[in-house]
């Protein structure tokens, strides 16, 4: 097995966050760092340890959504001292943020130590939906929506494109609806920054399906099998 594919297998990582994580010196393989992200590795035989601690497939795979609050670093581990999302999961076992929200940014946020599932999640070409609640400064016009709609530029020539709606507004601020189905970084505060209505409060209501509807802010629950099969079928996996 490919040495990514072994770190994504683990769930610590999507494969290309795991080939970062091999590309920065912190895997070694019978205590040997290893910096090749094609390197084959013997699962049975071979140890391979990320930052000095052991890793090994999960017997079993967990699920977790959050509603992750405004102030809370969506990581494992925050060398400022921050506050991270795992500080807030009352369990042991280890799972990882799908994706990241920004710090200020609330709403849906799936943790698990699936990584395969992760590394589709989280893969353009799978087109995952996700919708947020967006308070903009200004007043938006229909003209705005229409140029989100047919794409705008971000940065370095790269075209992004969502739908969206107004749903409440003032002569102060606007209150739109955003669906996307790409997630790069500060993508949506970006968006709306490119039609001149910077991003006053942005919060997640809906990923690949699922909703914190039931969820009190910085509470998690597990998913149900449904809701794990959902995801599944999605990405193109069958779930045993």
């Amino acid at each position: 097995m490919q040495l990514n594919k072994y770190l994504a297998d683990c769930g610590v990582a999507s494969r290309r966050k795991a080939n970062l994580m091999i590309q920065q010196g912190r895997v070694d393989v019978n205590q040997e760092i290893v910096m090749e992200m094609g390197r084959v590795i013997d699962t049975e035989k071979d140890c391979v340890f990320l930052d000095g601690h052991r890793l090994k497939i999960p017997d079993h795979y967990r699920y977790l959504l959050m509603n992750k609050p405004d102030g809370v670093i969506t990581a494992v581990e925050d060398d400022r001292g921050r506050k991270t999302v795992i500080d807030m999961i009352p369990y042991s076992e280890r799972v990882f943020p799908v994706g990241r929200l920004d710090m200020d940014t609330e709403g849906v946020l799936l943790l698990t130590n699936d990584g395969e599932l992760t590394y589709r999640l989280t893969h353009p070409k799978f087109e995952i939906e996700k919708v947020y609640h967006v308070w903009v400064k200004g007043r938006v016009r229909p003209k705005s929506i229409q140029k989100l709609k047919e794409g705008v530029i971000i940065s370095d020539q790269v075209m992004v494109k969502g739908t969206a709606r107004i749903i409440q507004q003032n002569a102060e601020k606007t209150l739109i609806e955003m669906h996307i189905h790409e997630g790069k970084k500060r993508q949506v505060k970006r968006m709306m920054k490119a039609v001149g209505h910077p991003v006053i409060h942005l919060r997640r209501i809906v990923f690949a399906g699922l909703t914190v509807d039931d969820l009190q802010s910085g509470t998690c629950r597990e998913l149900t099998d449904r809701e794990v099969q959902s995801l599944y079928r999605q990405v193109g996996l069958e779930k045993n």
